[in-house]
């Protein structure tokens, strides 16, 4: 049994503590970092088989279950809580800062909650949790648009909660048993727990929230958000659905179809919202493809991710920080000013791009091993493919665009300590694992016999490398490359935010030209009836005149006659 507390429960405390502090910002500074670290230094205690249960109405709740799995992410988690910690120290009281501080640590405990869940009402928790907390570090921006599609992206992820609590209910009444593991597709519950797996994970289709709503972030929160939501999802999909061979297609289509809108994007934080998703893509392929070495590879890459993607999300959020401006078409000649972020970016795009002696090269070539070891031959060229976009939409036009292309004529200064300072911790990370994978290698789920320097895929990958390098130059010199110009790109979202709003109006008015035409028949049928029933019963009515006794004495003989013949017939 273990002295350490749950993982979450160290971040939960320290928000709980933050706004307390918010009158002395030196020491709330230090509160926020020693909460990752002493976070890291309790999960080094926490052993490889470890449960924390808790009986609940007849179940077993495990809030705490410790696999390789869990622990790798958890790892993680902690590290990129206290890379974007230390990014996001510069806040001050004007930038909502304790909003901000507190909403990002209950975001980052929450990941940490559900990555250690050992069963479904404990992931759902922290599942609805981590949509909660989160969508503060987009409304403090305070912008219209930060505020719209703020609401979008909590109703996206309450729905995604409903979803795998539905799934949960079925799972729970087919087996009898809440416990969160393997799923598949062979029932109704798999299905639902996909789906909203899948929502958080921004499968095809489900994806525009996270394009929609991380651009329109704080500039700090932005960073928060890519290191936590799709990759609890990627967690979650590891544990529930590794070897589903419906999620080799599904990333081969998440992989690919970014690429497109990212290459017309203008708004570079966009860009890198479509460049995760392309990421993630390869991920879910490796979770598909489920043996030893693709699982590896996949929850191996999600780690890196977290470190480059974040490195560039830093970078464009320290360019927004000091310009105001992510839009390629705004940009260009920042280099001058600001060697030290342009240099740190180019790391990032270095690292995403798979170079060798950069940590994407070790992960992302265990999946593309994986492929062949496993004969998905012909899903081998198209991840190739996307891997020569990463190089084209991440890789060379994030740092050309806002550093190097036309002189925008922006003079400015690098962005504070602060943000170099967790730039840099993420730039060094990046290089050491691409230069010592073992460093990552050591704490994947599955034994890893895998060496990627090899021959064969460093030249396989140099090879990628100049091709994309060559298509990009030669797009250029022939005028055919999209050009950077203000303008907004449809995507699925639109689907929802315009054609289900006309739809919705247009319904509506037939809807209430029927409701009119309906009322005013049934009005004018019972005004009517009321008409005719006044005239026979009103005062001067032909039922209400008083009739003589003769008259009556007749009407009855009348009727009685009338009732015996029909007796008689």
């Amino acid at each position: 049994m273990p002295s350490s507390l749950p993982p979450f429960l160290i971040f939960f405390i320290g928000a709980l503590v933050v706004p307390l502090l918010s009158r002395v910002p030196r020491v709330r500074m230090l509160w926020l970092v020693l909460i990752p670290i002493v976070g890291a230094l309790n999960a080094m205690g926490i052993q490889e088989g470890y449960e924390l249960q808790y009986e609940l109405l007849g179940y077993t709740l495990t809030l705490v279950r410790a696999d390789r799995l869990a622990i790798m992410f958890g790892h993680l988690f902690h590290l990129g809580a206290f890379i974007a910690i230390v990014y996001s120290l510069h806040l001050k009281k004007g930038d909502h800062a304790t909003v901000q501080h507190t909403s990002a640590v209950v975001y980052a405990g929450s990941a940490l909650g559900a990555v250690f869940a050992g069963d479904f009402i404990t992931l759902f928790v922290s599942w609805e949790l981590l949509a909660v907390s989160s969508v503060f570090l987009i409304w403090t921006r305070r912008s219209p648009r930060a505020v719209s599609a703020g609401m979008r992206y909590l109703l996206v992820h309450i729905v995604s909660g409903v979803t795998l609590l539905a799934g949960a209910m079925v799972h729970a009444h087919n087996t009898g048993s809440l416990d969160f593991g393997p799923m598949g597709l062979e029932g109704l519950a798999g299905w639902l727990v996909l789906l909203g797996f899948g929502v958080k994970a921004a499968f095809p289709l489900l994806h525009s929230w996270l394009i929609d709503a991380y651009p329109e972030g704080t500039p700090t929160g932005t960073v928060f958000l890519s290191a936590f939501t799709t990759k609890v999802a990627v967690y979650a999909l590891a544990r529930g659905y590794a070897g589903t061979d419906a999620l080799i297609y599904v990333g081969a289509v998440m992989a690919c179809f970014p690429i497109f809108y990212a290459v017309i994007e203008n708004d570079l934080r966009r860009t890198l919202g479509y460049s995760m998703i392309n990421q993630i893509g390869f991920m879910v392929c490796g979770i598909g493809v489920g043996s030893h070495l693709a699982i590896n590879g996949a929850v191996s890459h999600a780690f890196n991710d977290v470190l480059f993607k974040g490195l560039l999300f830093m970078s464009m959020g320290a360019v927004m920080h000091m310009t105001g401006k992510t839009k390629a078409s705004d940009l260009g000649g920042l280099y001058k000013t600001m060697p030290l972020t342009a240099t740190l970016c180019i790391i990032g795009a270095l690292s995403i791009s798979a170079v060798p002696l950069f940590n994407a090269f070790v992960s992302k070539s265990m999946i593309m091993s994986a492929l062949l070891e496993e004969h998905f031959n012909w899903i081998w060229p198209v991840m190739l493919f996307a891997s020569a976009g990463v190089v084209e939409h991440a890789g060379i036009k994030i740092p050309f665009f806002a550093f190097f292309a036309h002189d925008s004529g922006i003079r400015t200064r690098e962005p504070p300590w602060n943000m170099l300072a967790a730039m840099g911790v993420g730039a060094v990370a990046c290089v050491a694992i691409g230069v010592w994978p073992e460093l990552l290698y050591g704490i994947l789920p599955h034994a890893v016999d895998y060496e990627p320097y090899t021959a064969t895929h460093i030249l396989t990958q140099l090879q990628l490398l100049a091709f994309a390098i060559g298509a990009v130059a030669a797009f250029h010199h022939w005028k055919i490359y999209p050009a950077e110009i203000p303008s907004v790109n449809l995507d699925a979202d639109w689907v929802y935010r315009r054609a289900a709003a006309r739809v919705v109006r247009l319904t509506g008015g037939a809807v209430g030209a029927a409701d009119a035409a309906f009322r005013s028949t049934v009005i004018g049928t019972v005004r009517g009836v009321l008409r005719g029933a006044f005239r026979a019963h009103g005062p001067r009515g032909i039922l209400a005149r008083t009739w003589p006794a003769g008259s009556m004495v007749l009407w009855v003989s009348i009727i009685l006659a009338a009732f015996l013949l029909l007796e008689f017939l």
